[in-house]
């Protein structure tokens, strides 16, 4: 299994190689660059099964080098000293990463999931979602990507109708699709979400306000119909702002 380090500072390139030598998931052979140029080129000569990916470098940033990178068929995993914008775009794309300074049991665990991924061929299509999320295209014409144990779903986001929180778990409804059930709780997407528009109605339920078609009014909170018949609850602490925002669209 062939990891190359990407990453402008030599002693974290130093430190993650001796993590990676006693992390007891390999054996690995590791290669290393110092930034973008030198990254591409260590990419295309050595072909890596892993790239462990710096997101700010010298020259360039992590971002850089992936728009260099023709059809990309190693497992990524992202460092980054808590850049929340280009965390929220490594969720969108269901791209892992780790923040610095690294914790050895979460780079094995990182390590271990690329391995058990390296036969998913994905990571062309979750780089776009990535790409699309780093630039400023319209967040409704955005995809992205959720995954259950089976298969990884590449959802544009105007084609969630809501999300329905079970438990630790979420269920997506889509339009002209059927549900996708997936283990991350409601909370975590409506932290993506919230910034496309899309809004808690109910502490179970997270809505495209898109989507919306009719304000029911025959309970005290009321309901929402949305595109397909689908309703929804509105709590009495969510009437208000719910209203609110209607009378805005």
């Amino acid at each position: 299994m062939k990891i190359l380090v990407v990453d402008n500072e030599k002693e974290i390139r130093l430190i993650l190689k001796d993590m990676i030598a006693t992390c007891g998931s390999g054996p690995y052979i590791v290669e290393e660059a110092d930034g973008v140029k030198n990254g591409i080129a260590k990419i295309n000569f050595f072909q890596p099964d892993i790239v462990l990916l710096d997101v700010e470098m010298n020259d360039g940033s992590g971002f850089d080098l992936l728009q260099q990178v023709i059809n990309p068929s190693f497992q990524l995993i992202f460092t980054t000293a808590h850049n929340q914008y280009a965390i929220r775009a490594f969720k969108f794309s269901a791209i892992d990463y780790l923040l610095k300074p690294i914790d050895p049991v979460e780079l094995t665990n990182s390590l271990q999931k690329a391995k058990e991924n390296i036969n998913i061929l994905t990571m062309e299509k979750q780089l776009v979602v990535l790409m699309q999320q780093i630039s400023n295209k319209n967040d409704l014409e955005r995809q992205i990507v959720i995954k259950d144990i089976d298969k990884t779903y590449f959802i544009k986001m105007n084609d969630i109708l809501y999300c329905e929180a079970e438990g630790s778990y979420t269920k997506f409804y889509l339009t002209n699709s059927e549900p996708v059930f997936v283990s991350r709780n409601l909370r975590y997407y409506e932290e993506l979400l919230e910034p496309a528009g899309f809004f808690r109605t109910h502490h179970s339920c997270l809505v495209n306000p898109s989507k919306i078609k009719v304000y029911d009014r025959k309970t005290d909170s009321g309901s929402l119909i949305l595109e397909g018949g689908h309703t929804v609850p509105v709590s009495q602490r969510k009437k208000d702002a719910v209203l609110s925002l209607l009378e805005r669209r």
